[in-house]
Parts: C-alpha cells; sequence; structure tokens
C-alpha cells in the first residue's frame, strides 16, 4: 500500500512470471507424444505397414457394413438408391480402399483412381459406406502430394459432392447435404495443410539446428587452429631465439676452450642461464595449456622494457648491439609492446643465425603519433659469406612477424641493406580502428 495525499492506496499485485503452458506438462500429453515417435520410427522402418492399416481400418469400419447389408442404403434413403449385388460391392470396395495403399507414394494418381470409383459408385446409385476413402485420399494429398495438384483435386470433389447432393435431393435438401459434405471435405484439406505446415516447420527447425551444430563445430575447430598457430608461434619464438643464443654460446666457448679457459666457463654459464630461462617460459606455457583447472605460476609478458634484457643475452652470444628508442615508448598498451618485443627477438635471432656471432647490430624503436617502427639492421658476417637468408614470406620467423604485425594493420619488410648486412623493419598502426570514435568503453 502507498499513502497518497492522506490517504491509503491498494497497489496493484506484480503478475507473476510467465510459465511454459501447463498442458504440455500434462502427463496424457507426454504419453502421446510418446506414442507418436514410437508410431515415426516404426513407420521409418516399414512405411507399407501404417498405409495398410489405414486401408484395414477403412474395411473394416465402413467396407464390411456395405458387405453384411449388401449396399443397402439406410431406411430414409432407401428412395434414392439400388441395392447392388456382392460382387459389385466388392469391386467397388476394392477400388476404394485399395488405392490408399499408395497414397502417400503417389497420392495424386490414388486421388485420381478413388474418385473414379466414387463417381461411378454414385452415378450407378449404389450407396458405400466406404465412399468416405475419398476424403481419406484428399487429406493424403493435401498432406503429401503437390500442392499445384490440390486445386483440381479440390474441384473433382465438388463436383462429386454436387453428384451426391442431386442424387439424394429427393430426400433431404440439396443445401444441408452440400454443406455437411462441403464441411467435411474442407477438414480434411485443412488438417493436411495445418500437418503439412508444421512438419515443414520441424523440417525448418531440424536444418537450422543441424547447421548451428556444423557451424558451432566448425568455430571449435576454428577456435583449435588459432590456438595450436599462437601456441606454435610462441614456441618458436621462445626456442628458436634462446637455442640460436645457446649455439653461438657454445661454438665461441668450444673456440675458446684452447685459448682462454676462463672464457670458456663464461660461456657454458651463460648457456645454463639461457637454458634455464627457456626452459622456465615453455613450462609455463605448457602448464596453461594442460590444465585449465590448475592455476599455474603466471608471470607478466615481456614488453619494452625487456627489450635491454633481450639485447643483453645477445650480446653475451658475441654480437655486438646497439639499441635505442625513440617517443613515448613506456606509454604503448601491453599487446603493443609484446608484439614490439617478440619482432625484436626474431630478427635478433635471425642475425645470429645468419650473420654469426662477430656481427654488429643496431635495433631502433621509434614511436610516433599512429604509428611504430622497429628497425634491426646487422653488419653481416665479416667475411661477407654467412647462411643464405631467407626469402621475404618463407620460414615460420618471417611468417610469425608478419602474422603479429597484421594484428595492429602493420607491416613487415626484409631485404639486404646496401652493402653487406641485412634489414628488417616492421611497423605497427597505432590509429583507431574506423567506427570507434566517439564509442564509449
Amino acid at each position: 500500500m502507498t499513502l497518497i495525499g492522506g490517504g491509503v492506496v491498494d497497489e496493484p499485485h506484480p503478475l507473476p512470471p510467465a510459465g511454459p503452458d501447463p498442458l504440455w506438462s500434462h502427463p496424457l500429453v507426454g504419453r502421446l507424444t510418446r506414442l507418436g515417435r514410437r508410431l515415426r520410427r516404426a513407420d521409418r522402418a516399414r512405411p507399407w505397414a501404417l498405409d495398410a492399416i489405414v486401408a484395414g481400418l477403412v474395411f473394416v469400419l465402413f467396407g464390411v457394413a456395405d458387405l453384411v447389408h449388401a449396399g443397402d442404403a439406410p431406411p430414409e434413403l432407401a428412395a434414392a438408391f439400388t441395392p447392388a449385388p456382392v460382387p459389385v460391392v466388392l469391386g467397388l470396395q476394392a477400388g476404394l480402399v485399395l488405392p490408399l495403399l499408395w497414397r502417400r507414394r503417389t497420392p495424386s494418381v490414388a486421388f485420381g483412381v478413388i474418385a473414379a470409383v466414387f463417381l461411378l459408385e454414385w452415378s450407378l446409385g449404389v450407396w458405400l459406406r466406404a465412399g468416405v476413402a475419398l476424403l481419406v485420399a484428399l487429406y493424403s494429398l493435401t498432406l503429401h502430394g503437390r500442392l499445384r495438384h490440390l486445386p483440381w483435386a479440390c474441384a473433382v470433389t465438388a463436383g462429386a459432392l454436387v453428384l451426391v447432393a442431386v442424387r439424394v435431393a429427393a430426400v433431404v435438401s440439396v443445401g444441408d447435404v452440400l454443406f455437411f459434405l462441403c464441411s467435411s471435405a474442407t477438414a480434411a484439406v485443412a488438417l493436411g495443410l495445418a500437418v503439412r505446415v508444421r512438419r515443414a516447420q520441424l523440417d525448418v527447425l531440424r536444418d537450422r539446428a543441424a547447421r548451428l551444430e556444423i557451424e558451432r563445430d566448425q568455430r571449435t575447430r576454428l577456435a583449435a587452429a588459432t590456438e595450436r598457430a599462437r601456441v606454435a608461434r610462441e614456441m618458436h619464438d621462445i626456442v628458436g631465439h634462446n637455442l640460436s643464443v645457446m649455439i653461438t654460446l657454445a661454438d665461441g666457448g668450444a673456440y675458446a676452450a684452447d685459448h682462454t679457459p676462463e672464457r670458456g666457463k663464461e660461456a657454458l654459464q651463460l648457456i645454463g642461464e639461457t637454458g634455464r630461462q627457456a626452459l622456465g617460459e615453455l613450462r609455463r606455457m605448457i602448464g596453461a595449456l594442460r590444465d585449465h583447472s590448475l592455476a599455474p605460476e603466471l608471470s607478466p609478458q615481456p614488453g619494452i622494457a625487456d627489450v635491454d634484457g633481450l639485447c643483453a643475452r645477445v650480446r653475451a652470444a658475441g654480437p655486438e648491439v646497439r639499441y635505442r628508442t625513440t617517443g613515448a615508448v613506456d606509454s604503448l598498451d601491453r599487446g603493443v609492446q609484446l608484439t614490439v618485443y617478440r619482432i625484436a627477438q626474431e630478427a635478433l635471432t635471425n642475425a645470429i643465425k645468419h650473420a654469426g656471432p662477430s656481427t654488429r647490430i643496431d635495433l631502433a624503436v621509434a614511436v610516433e603519433a599512429t604509428a611504430v617502427h622497429i628497425r634491426v639492421q646487422d653488419s653481416g658476417p665479416p667475411d661477407a659469406a654467412g647462411r643464405p637468408r631467407p626469402v621475404p614470406g618463407e620460414g615460420h620467423g618471417l611468417a610469425g612477424m608478419t602474422e603479429r604485425a597484421a594484428l595492429y594493420g602493420g607491416t613487415v619488410s626484409a631485404g639486404p641493406r646496401p652493402g653487406p648486412g641485412w634489414t628488417v623493419h616492421a611497423v605497427l598502426d597505432l590509429a583507431p580502428a574506423p567506427g570507434l570514435d566517439g564509442v564509449a568503453p
């Protein structure tokens, strides 16, 4: 209740939340639904059985009475019909009932045969209760046949019903007869259309459910492929860089062991530190992939601040590395910083791998208004020989750098510099995506 102007006003009670229709939860409806499912399964297994049952029911319910009474009409209609011998009754009943056996496979043919026998029956003035097969055939044509055949079927049915009305006009009013018969025919057509529409809706829903399931499986496979590609890229960055440093250190340590043993010992220590760092990163990644229910030991992804340590590890392998930055590099978001780190890591790894430990490497990261430039240049091997450089577009390293840059609308170019050496230049676009201006986070 609410006080308004000193008075008390009853507030309307909130409506209860709408729930499912109680009709569908009734036990009888559940039993009928299960019975319908069993009948559909049995019909798919033996399609002829249901048609035979329908034909048998029509004969038992209507044909047996015609045989018992030898085609005699009810007393009030006896004046309009003549009794027929049993062979004629059997022949007409066969023409009316037997076509129901293929009422679903060839509904138009079945209807045509039954309609012809029905017209013959009433033209001869024979009364057969099995004539109800015409309505069954009309229903089957509406449900299973081609809809373009339905208009002429309705026209034939209307002509047959007019013949019936004329035949009994002397006993019953034509209007009453036509009303009853037309209502029965309309009910058969309406029921067939209703069941047909319902089945079409169910087919559409089943097709949509199947397509959604296929799309879900495709999205799952696509997500798995994307995750595998991401993991492969991270593993390549981690393992490739650290193994390249370790191999260079091992080659240098083997050479120094004969001349300056203390330098060989230092190389072994650096190899151990590099291997432990790589092993720690691999353990963190594999631990996160193995079981998401566990809480693996996490560490932040590397960023711009970690590039100095990266350069120090590369220097320990022999090359002279000069690193400089321009602009507000610390203001970049974590995703851009990780991309810059990984591109620099891969470019430095390629420089060690192809130019050797005696090269000189210049690493520059420049932040402009809407772009980040990463440039890595090496002076090549002292003898200008070195190993063959990868062709742009080939190899996992260049492909990984290109994919990372593409996440920010950037590009990567790699090629020989003027004179000896190699240059890798990556550009990341920092401009916001079109259409996002003014959108609140």
